[in-house]
């Protein structure tokens, strides 16, 4: 790995340790909107709902930027690979942007869930 590759993969994974400190924050969130979920489903607060389905619309919000920071990340990698590289690495790096794009779709739908949703019929669940 010469200094250039050793510098964009350092910049990388510091943008990566970022994305960690997101997905905490993400979690936190998920935690207080289970909260005002049960509130709602147990004593029909809607003031509970509402903020729910926002709390939840900014969660999927958050996480398909960030799906999508990954899915140009494994274009980039695309971009880089060299004749010389070998087959594997290839077919990895390929599929790694396949699944990168699969998750932003699912984010996508997700998130389109939880703004039409208005009555919390369908579980929203990170799997």
């Amino acid at each position: 790995m010469n200094k250039e590759e050793l510098d964009n993969k350092l910049k990388e994974l510091k943008i990566e340790d970022f994305i960690w400190f997101i997905y905490i924050g993400i979690i936190i969130l998920s935690w207080y909107s289970n909260t005002l979920e049960r509130k709602y489903f147990i004593y029909n607060d809607l003031e509970s709902k509402e903020k729910y389905r926002k709390i939840i619309i900014l969660i999927f919000s958050i996480l398909v930027i960030v799906y999508l920071y990954f899915l140009n990340s494994s274009k980039e990698e695309i971009n880089s690979l060299k004749p010389s590289d070998s087959n594997q690495k290839k077919t990895l790096t390929y599929l790694s942007y396949l699944a990168s794009f699969l998750i932003v779709i699912s984010g996508l739908i997700y998130l389109y869930i939880a703004i039409v949703d208005t009555e919390l019929r369908v579980e929203l669940a990170f799997n």
